[in-house]
């Protein structure tokens, strides 16, 4: 099926309406099984104690920022190579919720810091270029704002995306390409995951939850830009007529 199938707005919106209500109870139910096993069935870790509970919200925040981001690129590229119509209204409606990520990576990594590391912030290179992808976030939704022609704010928007991409890979080698505090992959290696699976499973199930909580927030954003430019053009087909 082709990705232009989806074009149609009216087509999309059904469509959305269907997913969203069974992404939305699936993100619920797995926050609460997720939770349920971080807080209650997982040991305390016998070094970092019950602090590493701060692990199963900050880890999945952290994929989701860049996973984020990795998708506003991707629908901003096809928003200016395929002129999709909903490409850029995905993008858009994708920022916020990846800022949000980020945002709470930063601060669960700082409250995760401060018993760790004795600071609440180090300027080494995952936590700079992580500092960076949210100024990438916002700035991306500052061009939207700044610019009205939806058509050139679009475009000017999603060049700032793909530029902004390098940093993604940044992000994810940092660790092993420079000296830094934070502590190395131990889930995405290629000898696989280097924590216990009394620990790794609750993560994996705190990241399909934070996936599903994604894909239904982004739905719900898309149908609502849909909704506000149909209001905008009949407010305009009013002032002509």
């Amino acid at each position: 099926m082709s990705m232009h199938y989806f074009a149609n707005p009216a087509r999309f919106t059904r469509l959305a309406g269907r997913i969203q209500p069974w992404a939305g109870g699936l993100a619920a139910l797995l926050l609460l099984v997720g939770l349920y096993l971080a807080l209650v069935e997982v040991p305390a870790d016998y070094q970092q104690g019950d602090t590493v509970r701060i692990m199963f919200v900050h880890v999945p925040s952290a994929w989701m920022a860049m996973f984020c981001y990795m998708f506003l690129a991707g629908a901003s590229a096809v928003g200016l190579i395929w002129k999709h119509p909903l490409a850029d209204l995905a993008a858009k409606a994708s920022a916020p919720i990846g800022a949000g990520f980020t945002f709470l990576a930063l601060v669960t990594g700082s409250i995760w810091g401060k018993p760790m590391w004795g600071t609440w912030w180090v300027w080494d290179a995952r936590l700079t270029s992580v500092l960076i992808l949210f100024f990438l976030y916002l700035g991306y939704m500052a061009l939207w704002q700044a610019i009205e022609d939806s058509q050139k704010a679009g475009k000017a928007a999603a060049v700032l995306a793909l530029v902004g991409a390098v940093n993604v890979p940044i992000i994810k080698f940092s660790v092993d390409w420079w000296n830094t505090l934070h502590q190395p992959a131990s889930v995405l290696r290629m000898d696989g995951p280097a924590i216990h699976s009394s620990m790794l499973w609750p993560l994996l199930i705190m990241a399909l939850a934070f996936k599903a909580y994604f894909v239904a927030l982004l739905l719900t954003r898309m149908r609502m830009e849909l909704n506000l430019r149909r209001i905008r053009a009949l407010r305009l087909a009013e002032r002509t007529s």
